[in-house]
């Protein structure tokens, strides 16, 4: 599995001419990363007495942060694989009109399940950038650079699946289909810039 490789092991395979690791598991890394971070925080934060009128709330979000790193990291090998079958679906044989329609049929969909992937990245980052949002008005104030890179991570990393979303619609032939999910990833980008927006405010005063 790509998650359990080291970052080295990780980082290089990503840089080689293999078709995985792309910029889908590297999306879906970098948000698991901004989760982490918000844990961090809520880890942070947890315990202390100056923060114990927020402790329960800090508990509820390091919950669904640890929640939301684990769907993550598991993202990273699912958009690897998702890749992999359509690379499959590709290879089949074309040879006579019935193999060339079965294999017009895997391809679309194999695409639809390659885009499915990156669309759970960007629904998973917008809500760790909400998590970072938290962590900054209410977590230990001297981790708050930490809450906000985490949800600049996670901003980043919603932006980054978005790509992974657009380039594997442009294959879809599938209209109606193509038409709701591109509306529903411009409605989930627009809600993460503005809890990003949100974030800088946070953290702009305590900085």
């Amino acid at each position: 599995m790509l998650i359990d490789l080291t970052l080295r092991e990780f980082l290089d395979r990503l840089a080689s001419s293999a078709p995985t690791p792309g910029g889908g598991s590297a999306a879906a890394l970098v948000g698991a990363q901004g989760a982490a971070l918000v844990s961090m925080v809520c880890n942070l934060t947890i315990g202390k007495k100056k923060y114990a009128g927020v402790e329960a709330e800090m508990k509820d979000v390091l919950a669904r942060s640890e929640a939301l790193r684990a769907k993550l990291m598991d993202l990273v090998d699912r958009d690897a694989a998702a890749f992999d079958k359509v690379s499959a679906a590709y290879a089949m044989p074309k040879e006579t009109d019935e193999q060339k329609a079965a294999r017009r049929a895997a391809i679309q969909e194999a695409l639809k399940g390659a885009e499915a992937v990156p669309m759970e990245t960007v629904e998973a980052c917008v809500d760790v950038v909400r998590l970072a949002i938290i962590a900054a008005e209410k977590g230990n104030v001297n981790v708050v650079s930490d809450a906000a890179v985490g949800g600049i991570l996670g901003h980043a990393g919603a932006h980054s699946a978005a790509d992974n979303v657009r380039i594997n619609l442009n294959f879809i032939k599938d209209e109606a289909f193509v038409a709701r999910e591109r509306e529903k990833l411009e409605k989930l980008l627009a809600e993460v810039d503005e809890a990003k927006a949100r974030l800088m405010e946070a953290v702009g005063g305590k900085l």
